[in-house]
This record gives structure tokens, C-alpha cells and sequence, in this order.
């Protein structure tokens, strides 16, 4: 080999996640596909498409053929950028127009035929959620900000601060909507523009008195009706530093009124798509600053796809995926819900009660530990026979999405003892777990299997459970264990078992 095509030979490869977002917009279709890696997003390719959605929504919130098949056609041209990719790694969301139409569901049900994943429809609250979860991952939210965006269907409104909204809202007005009721004819008079400010005040009304008692610092504007207006208002504008203010909103509005044509409107670097809902977009602004008293807004690039794509890398790395995983596997194998969640209630107790004198980290076990509660039977598929070797079995080579090579190893081995003998010698050498902790483990998911014996609920009484070390006491009600002979049996031989491995278990009243 030649120097050039060795250099990268001793580099170490960094972990790194792609994920897909598919913002289904009533204006635009919006595709952004994203590589995170060490903590950054870094944007590998993006796709917009006009498709204008809402304009085939009827008064009778039905969604037309017309509509329907550009949009569909629109996903024909961004399949091949998604195709191949993990379910868990693409998430595709719905927003104004598909909420409304009473035939969504013909729409998604073609849209599966075409990108194999699911089409989720948010609600609006949950859309301005999103938008202002990608605001506050990409700017400093020290003091009370107000987010708005402008869509092609209806306006969200998040108030928050860091990266905790305070108030979600959602309203039916929107630059493709608006466009249909007031400038549908591409005519702008002084008449329609006030009729469409009047209108939008009238949304407004819904919210002001809410927000104006709430107080905030600054206001953000994302997407692309905003940050049209914006570079309208200047043609050398830097979309970071500017601050957008009624009287720019007026000296557009008399230009628009002044040209009278939408086609006819000379706006700079905004596109022609963007124009013909230009009018609409910034009567909705103009509403917005005057009913809520808005002095100043700047301009954020981020917004719903960005607020998606950090709550995906979340959960990537944390728990959501996880337990899309377990659930998966519980509803693959039929688990008895009912069971496994006495099972993981006792757990949980028991947990809480040894966590400090036993040390066991909670972010790191007590999730394992839970999920290990909930699948311990999953075994019962194969045959109730061994049905800890076969639940072990399923959990160490099942294809579990979130987890690691030891969490799995883990998971799998508080399923495999979770009954009868447990053999030290099988039990491997762990780097990111200790095998006390193992052990701790193991012995609370047994007494919690041995415990709900009965699989009744409402059985187990108040448990008081006391550890120190490697030995444990167990102290029940008075007369509760007198009443329940085969439970103090099997506690009996738990005490053998136990014993085995090095643990002393005391039970008493």
C-alpha cells in the first residue's frame, strides 16, 4: 500500500448513530437526514418540497385526491434517502393537515406502501413541544422566551425557559390556510390584509390573556414564513443578529398592498413558492405582534425537525429504545403482563429498600432489573421446563435495539437464576458491572418471583426489607406467614440456595 491510503489505518472509529426525520408539513415536506456523533449533530443531507397539503383540505376537513398524490408523489422522491435504515433510527410526523382530514388515514396508508416506516400525527400542542425542544438545544434559553412558528396550517406557541416549556399552544391559522381564505385570487388589497390581521387576532384571542399574564424575555421566530419576512425586510440580513419589529412588518405590508399582485412581488432572495404565501404569513406576524405586544423577534433555524432529532438521540442512547425493545419482545412472546408486573412492583420495593445499604447505582441497574421483572417468563413460550435456561436463552441472543453486549449479558442473567440453583461458575467476568451487584440483583428478582408465587393481586403485604453485606431480613405482619405455610417453605429453601453463594436470608414477623 501507497502512504495515502494507510494514513487513517491507526485511527480509532468513533460510535455514531444516523438518523432520519420526515417532517410532513401541510406547506412543505421537509426530509433531514443526520449523523450524532460524540455529542454533535452534523447534517448529512436535506430535502424540502413544496407540496402545499393544506390546499386540498376542504371546508369539510377532507384531504383531495389532488393533495393527496402530491404528496404521495413527494415521498416517491425522498424514499431512496431514507431506504435501509433502522425503524428506530427514522421517525416521520404529521402535523396541521393530516390532524384535520377525516380521510389522514388513505393518505398514510399509501404513504406505508411507499416508505416502510409509520406516519405518526402529533397534535399541535405536541408539535410546539417539538419545535421549542430544537429551539432550546441550539440557543441559550436563560429567561423567558416565547417561540413562534408560523406553519402552513396552523401557529404554535411554546413560552419556556432552558429547556423546560411552560405553555404549549397551538392555532388553526397558517400562510397555505390563510392564503385560501384571504388572497386566493393572488390580489392584495388594503381590504383582505386587514380582513386576514382581523382574523388572526381573533385566533389570538384564545391565548393572549394566558401568555401576556406568563411574561417573557424575547421572542424567536423558526421556519421558513418567518424567515422570509425577515430577509424581506433587509436584503443584506443576517439572520443571527436581526431583530425583526412592527414597523418592518408595516413597511411590507404597504409595499405588498402598494404591488396589489402576489406575482408581481419583488422580495429578494425569497424563492417564488415562498412568495405565494407570503402575504398571508405576514399578516399572521403582524396579528402576532400587535395582540401580544411583541416589540422585537429573532430568527432560530431550528424547529420541529430539530426537536425530533435531539429527542430520538435521547432516546437512542437512553431508555426510549429500550423499551420499545422489551415491549417488542413481551408482545412477541406472549408474556403474562399481569404477572410480570406484580413481579417488577415487588422488585421496585424491595430495590428502594437495599439500593443505599447494598450501594447498587440506580441509572445503571435499576432499569435491568425492572426489565428483567417484566421478562423473566418469557421463557414460558418455549416450555414451562426450564423456563429460566430458555428465557436466558431468548434475552442473550434476541436482537435488542439500545442495549449493549454487557446489558444483555446482564439482562440474561438475572433471567437464568432468577429460580432454582445459582451456579457461580457460569456466571462471566463483567467490566461495566461488579459481580456483587450481580448478585444483589439476582437475589431481589428471586424473592420478588418466589413472593407472587400465588400470581395474585393484592397478596404480597407490607414487606420490611433490611440488608447489610451479604445478608438480608425479611420481616412480614404478625401471623401473615402462619397463614401461608408453602410461602415460608420456599423461603426455607431459599435460604439453602442463598447459602450456596455466600448470602444469608433471615425471614421473620
Amino acid at each position: 500500500m501507497t502512504e495515502i491510503t494507510t494514513a487513517f489505518d491507526e485511527l480509532d472509529l468513533r460510535n455514531s448513530t444516523k438518523i432520519a426525520v420526515l417532517d410532513i408539513g401541510s406547506n412543505s415536506f421537509h426530509l433531514v437526514v443526520v449523523r450524532i456523533i460524540s455529542g454533535t449533530v452534523q447534517v448529512l443531507h436535506k430535502v424540502k418540497q413544496k407540496v402545499r397539503l393544506a390546499e386540498g383540505l376542504s371546508e369539510e376537513c377532507y384531504l383531495s385526491e389532488e393533495a393527496i398524490r402530491r404528496g404521495l408523489d413527494t415521498l416517491k422522491m425522498m424514499e431512496k434517502s431514507i431506504s435501509g435504515f433502522d425503524p428506530d433510527s427514522v421517525r416521520i410526523v404529521g402535523t396541521y393537515t393530516l390532524r384535520k382530514a377525516r380521510n389522514a388515514y388513505k393518505f398514510i396508508k399509501a404513504a406505508r406502501k411507499i416508505i416502510p416506516y409509520p406516519v405518526e400525527i402529533i397534535s399541535g400542542q405536541e408539535e410546539a413541544r417539538l419545535i421549542f425542544n430544537g429551539v432550546a438545544h441550539t440557543h441559550q434559553l436563560p429567561q423567558n422566551s416565547l417561540i413562534v412558528d408560523i406553519g402552513g396550517g396552523s401557529t404554535e406557541f411554546a413560552l419556556g425557559k432552558n429547556q423546560t416549556p411552560q405553555i404549549l399552544r397551538s392555532l388553526d391559522m397558517g400562510c397555505v390556510s390563510y392564503t385560501q381564505r384571504f388572497f386566493v385570487d393572488g390580489k392584495i388589497t388594503h381590504s383582505n390584509f386587514s380582513k386576514a390581521i382581523t382574523a388572526a387576532q381573533q385566533q389570538l384571542e384564545k391565548i393572549e390573556d394566558k401568555l401576556l399574564k406568563a411574561t417573557w424575555q424575547q421572542t424567536l421566530g423558526t421556519s421558513g414564513s418567518i424567515e422570509s419576512i425577515i430577509t424581506s425586510a433587509d436584503n443584506n440580513v443576517d439572520l443571527d443578529d436581526f431583530e425583526l419589529t412592527l414597523e418592518h412588518l408595516e413597511k411590507l405590508r404597504a409595499y405588498c398592498e402598494q404591488v396589489g399582485e402576489i406575482d408581481a412581488l419583488q422580495l429578494g432572495e425569497v424563492n417564488d413558492q415562498r412568495i405565494q404565501v407570503y402575504p398571508a404569513g405576514l399578516a399572521i406576524l403582524t396579528a402576532i405582534f400587535i395582540s401580544l405586544g411583541v416589540d422585537k423577534l429573532s430568527f432560530s433555524n431550528s424547529a420541529l425537525r430539530e426537536g425530533v432529532i435531539y429527542e430520538m438521540d435521547d432516546s437512542l442512547h437512553h431508555d426510549d429504545i429500550r423499551e420499545h425493545s422489551i415491549q417488542s419482545l413481551a408482545t412477541r412472546y406472549d408474556v403474562d403482563i399481569e404477572q410480570a408486573n406484580l413481579v417488577l412492583n415487588t422488585c421496585f420495593n424491595l430495590f428502594k429498600q437495599a439500593k443505599e445499604d447494598w450501594s447498587l447505582n440506580t441509572k445503571r441497574v435499576k432499569d435491568l432489573l425492572g426489565w428483567s421483572a417484566l421478562l423473566h417468563e418469557i421463557g414460558l413460550h418455549i416450555h414451562s421446563r426450564g423456563v429460566q435456561k430458555h428465557s436466558a436463552y431468548i434475552l442473550q441472543h434476541a436482537d435488542l435495539h439500545g442495549f449493549n453486549a454487557e446489558q444483555q449479558t446482564f439482562l440474561s442473567l438475572l433471567t437464568r437464576f432468577h429460580r432454582k440453583k445459582i451456579r457461580l461458575a457460569e456466571l462471566p467476568e463483567l467490566t461495566q458491572f461488579r459481580q456483587i451487584e450481580l448478585l444483589q440483583c439476582m437475589i431481589i428478582l428471586r424473592l420478588s418471583v418466589l413472593l407472587n408465587i400465588k400470581r395474585q393481586a393484592n397478596f404480597i403485604p407490607d414487606i420490611k426489607f433490611e440488608v447489610d453485606d451479604h445478608s438480608m431480613f425479611l420481616t412480614f405482619p404478625k401471623g401473615w406467614l402462619a397463614d401461608h405455610p408453602v410461602i415460608a417453605a420456599d423461603l426455607k429453601m431459599e435460604q439453602v440456595y442463598l447459602a450456596n453463594i455466600g448470602f444469608k436470608l433471615k425471614f421473620g414477623e
